[in-house]
């Protein structure tokens, strides 16, 4: 594994724990150039998913892109990466155990939604705000009253 601050290519791993569903294994990894420490998820490759977009188009399920909406959502709160980590986890786990390997957008951005309100309400309507696309104040103030 590459160290991503030097670019040196010995590392060692020096921390293994696995996932409570053991569908990933998180390795802690400290470079023996450089001295410093980093994380790496191991995870089984397997089919791919289709997201289908709100005009139509398909494009390959990215976790990553989902990890990085939700880090947006939840910059300035108490929600931490592993919390958000645990999110992405659970909601890619819902979608490969589904009937198919196409899904719409709207069906991931509910499932992210439905876990951030529970955990954080700013990082709830921050997501929701984009999510459904509020075109005015009255759409926010909407959502607002529901949380109320």
């Amino acid at each position: 594994m590459k160290c991503p601050f030097c670019n040196a290519v010995d590392t060692e791993v020096v921390e293994t724990r696995d996932s409570e569903d053991l569908a990933t294994t998180r390795r802690r990894r400290e470079c023996s150039k450089c001295g410093k420490r980093f994380t790496t998820y191991e995870r089984i490759e397997s089919v791919p998913l289709i997201v289908i977009k709100k005009d139509g188009r398909k494009e390959q399920f990215d976790r990553d892109k989902l990890k990085h909406g939700i880090i947006k959502s939840c910059e300035k709160t108490m929600v931490g990466i592993e919390e958000i980590e645990k999110i992405v986890d659970e909601v890619e786990r819902e979608l490969r155990g589904g009937d198919s390997v196409e899904v719409d957008s709207k069906k991931i951005g509910q499932m992210v939604a439905t876990r951030l309100k529970k955990i954080d309400k700013i990082a709830y309507i921050r997501f929701a705000s984009v999510f459904r696309r509020f075109v005015d104040v009255e759409d926010f103030e909407k959502e607002l009253q529901k949380l109320i």
